[in-house]
């Protein structure tokens, strides 16, 4: 993890200078950007490995900023907002945002997010392709294929696909997602991982109409319904590489 940058994009002095010593001192290099219009061409000429993104910056707002970033880059982003209205937080998730610190917060918890979210989304490749009917996952390239066609998920959607595909029609509880996709347990995170699962069925559905292919088990959490991607009579499996 030492060396790796990370860019922060806050235009606040005093929150800039706080994340960028706790940053450093865990061994991170740090870009600072004061304005959204400055981030997409910077992104593009020096990728970080994450990006830290206030939503109110001048010039163009965080939300927009995440939005062009995810139509060329699948780094991944957290957001930092002072907005408590719950419609903000989701809203930046389903533009393709991986998590959300609100303000005031902690550096120390911002840090061990990142590191969270490093974690999954970095995680060296084993080799291994997971197969549930129609589906596949490749773990060493990060691809998801429906049939033929490839489906293009956010790291948050491609950690939940593969923990339901590990164990298809098991049912997995909200909290044990959290942990699993999200790193860490936090209360009142049931609605992040709703909003993951909602976004990465509409993926799903486009090329599998018609098709509940992850239920919900309401009182409970979800589940990947393996007969809803069987395309044949063969059976599922995970074969090593």
């Amino acid at each position: 993890m030492v060396g790796r940058e990370i860019l922060v994009v806050e235009d606040e002095v005093k929150i800039v200078e706080i994340l960028r010593d706790y940053l450093e001192k865990s061994g991170f290099r740090v870009c600072c950007l004061d304005r959204g219009d400055a981030v997409v061409r910077h992104v593009r000429q020096n990728p970080p490995c994450l990006i830290l993104l206030d939503i109110m910056i001048p010039e163009l707002d965080g939300m927009e900023v995440c939005r062009e970033v995810m139509k060329f880059s699948s780094v991944p982003i957290i957001m930092l907002t002072a907005r408590v209205e719950e419609i903000d937080r989701l809203l930046g998730l389903e533009l393709g945002a991986d998590d959300y610190v609100c303000k005031p917060f902690s550096p120390r918890e911002v840090v061990a997010r990142v590191k969270a979210v490093l974690r999954r989304t970095c995680a060296p490749p084993s080799g291994t392709e997971l197969v549930v009917g129609e589906l596949s996952l490749v773990e060493e390239t990060h691809q998801v294929l429906v049939g033929r066609e490839e489906l293009k998920l956010t790291p948050c959607e491609y950690n939940l696909l593969r923990t339901l595909m590990n164990r298809p029609n098991r049912i997995f509880s909200r909290s044990e997602l959290i942990n699993i996709v999200q790193g860490y347990d936090f209360e009142g995170y049931d609605r992040t991982i709703d909003t993951h699962v909602k976004n990465l069925r509409k993926k799903i559905e486009k090329l599998l109409p018609a098709r509940e292919v992850i239920s919900t088990i309401y009182g409970v959490g979800y589940k990947l319904n393996a007969r809803q991607v069987q395309a044949d009579e063969h059976a599922d499996g995970q074969r090593t590489g």
